[in-house]
């Protein structure tokens, strides 16, 4: 499968009698030493499941990756500290954990290509097939939920501190990997709610 191959909307992708709420979703962030899909490396993968309109906290993801490449500079934004965590698995081992954890569960992120891009090329390095689950993103889900009107100046991109501000989310743990898909679960609720005032959606309609 194409490493991008997730990013493709396809016709009918569930059967249509499965609901969102029963669907199993996973919601993840990535912290990274930077921002180059090559050179950078992942240092910590957050999760935590969301199904039945519930984010479940006791059904959470967090492992943080041993690093040979470490970035100072970023360490100002995500906060972790090269000796910060003993005892962190290799990349291989948290790459296993993670897709333990995830299973064939639809993967929900705010600007998904950037977190699911990283895992990909890190999969790629330790000989792992690269993941081939549907995928959300709450950048482009909220866009959807805008009014349409030359009175109203959208913008081209939206940063998770703008849904953090328009559903008045707390952004206490924000730039964690685990609290940063708290933010994610909780603005995508709030999205599928807003999605459903303007008509009836079912799962493959968030797809489209």
């Amino acid at each position: 499968m194409s490493l991008f191959n997730f990013w493709k909307k396809e016709e009918n992708l569930f059967d249509d009698n499965i609901t969102i709420d029963e669907t199993r979703f996973i919601v993840l962030d990535t912290e990274t030493t930077g921002f180059d899909y090559e050179m950078d490396r992942i240092l910590c993968i957050g999760a935590l499941v969301l199904q039945n309109g519930i984010i479940s906290i006791q059904d959470s993801f967090e492992v943080y990756i041993e690093q040979d490449h470490y970035d100072k500079s970023t360490a100002q934004i995500h906060g972790i500290l090269k000796a910060f965590v003993i005892n962190r698995p290799g990349e291989s081992e948290a790459l296993q954990q993670f897709l333990t954890f995830l299973g064939d569960a639809v993967i929900i992120a705010h600007h998904t290509i950037f977190d699911v891009t990283m895992i990909n090329r890190a999969l790629e390095r330790n000989g792992l097939p690269v993941l081939t689950n549907q995928t959300l993103d709450t950048a482009y889900l909220y866009k959807r939920t805008l009014i349409k009107s030359h009175l109203f100046e959208r913008k081209d991109h939206y940063t998770l501190d703008d849904l953090a501000d328009k559903f008045d989310i707390s952004k206490k743990d924000r730039h964690t990997a685990l609290g940063d898909a708290y933010i994610t679960a909780i603005a995508f609720l709030k999205i599928v709610k807003k999605l459903k005032e303007k008509k009836e959606i079912n799962l493959n309609q968030l797809f489209k």
